[in-house]
């Protein structure tokens, strides 16, 4: 079993190696929608958080791992959402789903034309986004049950 240092270091390699496929299928052609690239900010975020808990006083370390626990399972629940968008459960979007009509403005032609309701890939038959919700739920999990740990 990992104490709260390890998780804390395991999440920040986890989320590490995540980040880096993301960038690896995007370097591959799978260009990422507005959703996609929203999803990463978990990352930019859990990442650094996650290697300074690995750091920190270990009296710091239980309520950053409740707080790391939180924004990944906050990332999880907007991976669900935006699997749900492109598997049509619901609308995503108007901005990213196709939706917008002339009436909103014209479309930026400077950003790429990924629409949101539409997976770039699918392994597995889950998505990237679908990915996303089940790796963050682990990771989540992870930081939870470590703050249990002496």
């Amino acid at each position: 079993m990992l104490n709260k240092t390890n998780s804390a270091w395991a999440i920040a390699a986890s989320l590490s190696a995540v980040l880096a496929g993301a960038w690896i299928f995007e370097y591959a052609g799978y260009a990422p929608c507005e959703l996609c690239l929203m999803q990463r900010w978990a990352y930019y975020v859990g990442i650094p958080f996650a290697a300074f808990m690995g750091l920190a006083n270990p009296r710091w370390i239980k309520p950053g791992l409740i707080a790391l626990g939180l924004i990944l399972t906050a990332n999880a629940v907007f991976g669900v959402f935006h699997a749900g968008v492109e598997w049509k459960w619901w609308e995503g979007p108007s901005t990213c789903s196709g939706g917008a009509a002339l009436s909103e403005g014209l479309p930026n032609l400077l950003k790429p034309g990924v629409m949101c309701n539409e997976a770039a890939i699918r392994i597995a038959g889950l998505s990237l986004a679908g990915w996303n919700a089940i790796i963050c739920g682990a990771l989540a999990i992870l930081a939870f049950r470590a703050t249990r740990k002496t």
